[in-house]
Formats: C-alpha cells, structure tokens, sequence
C-alpha cells in the first residue's frame, strides 16, 4: 500500500485509540449522559469504520502488529476493527493469539471481543473454558458473560474449580443462580477464605434471593470486612431501617466511607439525604454526599449550588504526589456542594418529602421512572439502576450499560415493552432478603 495512504489509515487508528480512552471514561463519568456517549461513540466508530474499509492490507501492516503493542486502547481498536473487516483475522487464528496472549494485554483484547456483536466470535472462544491455564479460563468466563453467551448448564461446574479466580469469574459471569445450584454450592462459598471468592458469593446469592448471602453481608459490613460495593448497594435498596442504620454507621469510618455513601444514594430515603447534607462539611466526602443527595432529591448541583473551584491549591508533598493514581477516577468529576445553599433549599423543599418512600432524583419510585433514569440519568449511576432493573425483570431483559450505546438503545426499547409486566414493590419482596 502507498505510504500516503497508510499514513492516513495510521492516523485512523492513533485517533481511534485515543478516542477509545474518551468513550470508556464517559460510560462511567457522573457529567455524560447516555446522548453524549453516543455523540462521542459515533466519532469513534468512524475512525474504526476506516480502518476497517482500509481491508486485508490494512490489516495485515497496521492493525496484526498494533495487537502486539504495549498500548492497551491501541489495541483494543486494532482487535474491533479486524473482527469487524471480513476475512481479516480467522477465528482459528483468533482463538491461537487468545491463549498465546500475555496476561497483560488480555483486558484490551478481552474488551474488543466483549463489544464484537458476531455470535461465531464467542463460539469460537468455547473451547478455551478447557483450557489448563485458570487465568485464560477465567478471562474466557469474563468476555463471554459480557457477550451473553455463558449460559451453557454445565458452566456451574467450574464452582468446583480449584482456582479462586475461575469460581469468582463463574459468580459474577452467571449472577441468577438456580434454586438447586444456590442450595448446592453457595453454603461453602460463602465461608471460602480464598482471595475474592466469598464477596462474589455474597453478591451471586442476594441477586438470587438467598436469605444467607443477604444475612452474610450484613455481616461483613457490621464487621467492616471487605463487601463488595455493589452488595452494599442492593442492601441499601432494601430499605429497611437495620441496613440504612448499618450503612450510615459506616460513613463514619474511612475504610468504608466512600462505598457506603455510594450505596446509599440508591436508597431514596429522606433519612438518608439529611444524612448526606450533614457530610457535605468537608472535602473529599462533600462531593460524594452531594452527588447522593442530588441521587435521592433531585437537586441538579451546578449554578449557586455549587463550591467555586479553589485556585492556587498548594501542590502536594512529592511523595503523595508519585503516590497517586495517574489515571483520573469517575469521581473526579463531581462538583462540591456549596452546603449552606443546598440546605436553604433542602429546609423550603423537605416538605414535599415522606419517610418511607423511595425517591429517585426526586421523584417516587416506579418501574418509568426507572426506566427513564436509564435513558438519561448520569452514566455514572445507571450501572446499579441497570443491575436493579435485572434482578426485577428476572434476567429476561438485560441491559449492558458498557455496551456500544446502539446495543444499550436497542435494549431499552426492548424494556420499554416489558416495563407495564414488573413489579415496583419494595426490594426486599423480590429479592428474598
């Protein structure tokens, strides 16, 4: 191919890698919505869709050696763009790069195959579930549960694996448990001492309904032991006094603190908001509890509501500086409630307000109000209000909110069909909590 030209694909693919860093940061920033992914995304693809009309050659001089770079987003575009041209990459080939790829780049590959919509490129991944190597095996689990295709019945047996890695990737790739599974296999788990086993379980068995995975967390929370943050989500959506009064206890213990409150904004409760409003005091846990005040009342922080930024901080020591993530965290970008402001507003506003009800964003609790969260609520956020959605349509409507956001439309016009079909009860009734 001309130089001329391959500079021009070359430069679609340093725009696509850059692009593709910008696109998985909005899927979680708490200032994108679900329209301005999608803005972001269709620049994205349009680099992708270069690389792939570029075919065969392009292929072969630019994308095959960009799969064996050091730069993850670099090669997550490379692997997209050669599933998506024809005949560029066999799935033969695919699945010998799979297992001879170096476990550090495996995340990149592992997000291309996620958002690749060809069923055959998930079938082709099958036969590396009986693969030697756990790590390959457990990363194969992983990519497959987010394409929905790890649904075969005699997957649950890999719960028996030796290797905490493959049980953990199992749990959280098959999260709906049968009865009979559940009764089989969750009892010892949950009390398993291997690294990140015994959290999966907990979170596998209250999206199941299992009263000793719910009774597990609440455990571990009132121990301060390690929970996942999204088990501590789903007993805030119980909504029952002894798990709000747990959760908020934790608040005021700095391991814990900055889960708990993100729990919390999903429970839509008065007391909870007051709780909120008293933490906005000080940085950095004012903008976590505004954000879930803002979650519980609808308060949009921006304009008066909001602390003017602070200019001419001092830098920090050198060794906390060198100690810092370099890669910004979604939390970031939460502005800091201006406190006095927001009470004035919440003293005039709390009368609209009853306890016992569970607002969000302000409004009471519905399956539409939910929906339309997830149409055009922070991305932040819809990846619980998403897994709520889930557990209360029984796993029949998925939504996979770090999907390409044509996918993620797609499905909610799918949910839209079932929304008038669900319950809005109280989570506990669903859930067996």
């Amino acid at each position: 191919m001309a130089p001329l030209l391959m500079d021009i694909y070359e430069e679609h693919l340093d725009e696509a890698s850059f692009l593709w860093v910008q696109w998985e940061r909005a899927l979680v920033a708490p200032n994108y919505v679900l329209e301005e992914v999608a803005a972001l995304e269709d620049r994205l693809l349009a680099h992708l869709d270069g690389l792939v009309v570029g075919g065969a050659p392009v292929a072969r001089e630019l994308l095959l050696p960009a799969l064996d770079s050091e730069d993850p987003p670099r090669i997550s575009a490379a692997l997209w763009a050669m599933l998506a041209g024809p005949g560029s990459l066999e799935l033969t080939e695919l699945v010998k790069r799979m297992r001879a790829a170096p476990e550090a780049a495996r995340a990149a590959l592992g997000r291309a195959l996620e958002l690749n919509e060809r069923p055959e490129v998930g079938e082709a991944l099958l036969p590396l579930l009986n693969d030697e190597a756990a790590p390959l095996q457990a990363w194969v689990i992983e990519v497959l549960a987010s394409r929905g295709q790890f649904l075969r019945d005699n997957d649950v047996e890999l719960l028996g694996h030796p290797d905490a890695r493959v049980v953990v990737a199992v749990l959280r790739g098959r999260p709906f448990l049968s009865r009979d599974v559940a009764s089989r296999d969750l009892p010892r788990l949950l009390v398993d001492s291997r690294p990140g086993v015994r959290e999966a379980a907990i979170l596998t068995g209250m999206l199941s309904g299992v009263r000793a995975a719910w009774e597990a967390c609440r455990e571990a929370v009132d121990a301060r032991t390690k929970v996942d943050r999204t088990s501590l989500v789903l007993l805030a959506l119980s909504g029952e006094e002894r798990d709000l009064a747990r959760l908020l206890a934790c608040t005021g213990v700095e391991s814990v603190r900055e889960d708990a409150l993100w729990a919390l904004g999903f429970s839509g409760q008065v007391e909870v908001a007051e709780a909120c409003l008293e933490l906005m005091g000080g940085r950095p846990m004012a903008a976590l509890a505004g954000e879930a005040f803002s979650a519980i009342t609808g308060l949009t922080l921006e304009g008066s509501y909001v602390e003017a930024e602070e200019e001419g901080e001092p830098l920090p020591p050198l060794e906390e500086d060198l100690a810092r993530e370099l890669e910004p965290r979604p939390e970031d970008a939460l502005p800091v409630p201006a406190r006095a402001v927001v009470a004035a507003w919440w003293k005039e506003s709390r009368k609209d307000f009853a306890r016992g009800t569970r607002y969000l964003r302000g409004r009471p609790f519905s399956i539409n109000v939910l929906l339309e969260e997830l149409e055009r609520g922070s991305m932040r956020r819809r990846h619980m209000l998403a897994l709520e959605w889930a557990l209360r349509s029984q796993g029949t409507c998925p939504l996979e909110t770090r999907a390409f956001t044509r996918r993620q439309h797609s499905e909610l016009a799918r949910a839209r069909e079932l929304c008038g079909r669900l319950s809005s009860s109280p989570f506990p009734r669903l859930s067996g909590g």
